[in-house]
């Protein structure tokens, strides 16, 4: 059964934590922010778009980079206060052009 946008559980911020994940090899491609708003556009147009704490504004993955993800799911938790999206990248996740922004280890120095 699926669970309403309002029906999700956010934070004191009215944020809830996505993690984004390429749909073809599994790999974790980032970790970003959704407000209800930003969920909402997201199904919408099929491309994730997050919010901002910094620039405190919804933020749509690629939009000036070129570096879009193409959705192919939208998944929430057990408990609802966590997103998975799964994606097609258009590019690096990451600013630093990094394919993900996971690309260093606390193991490996």
């Amino acid at each position: 059964m699926a669970v309403d946008i309002a029906d999700l559980t956010y934070n004191a911020d009215g944020l809830i934590p996505c993690i984004v994940q390429d749909a073809d090899d599994g790999a974790v491609l980032m970790m970003a922010w959704m407000s209800a708003a930003s969920i909402a556009l997201t199904l919408e147009r099929g491309e994730t778009v997050f919010w901002s704490r910094s620039r405190r504004e919804l933020w749509h993955k690629g939009a000036t980079s070129g570096n879009v993800q193409r959705l192919v799911d939208l998944r929430y938790d057990c408990d609802a206060d966590t997103l998975l999206a799964l994606v097609h990248p258009a590019g690096p996740a990451c600013h630093t052009g990094e394919r993900t922004c996971f690309y260093r280890s606390l193991l490996e120095g």
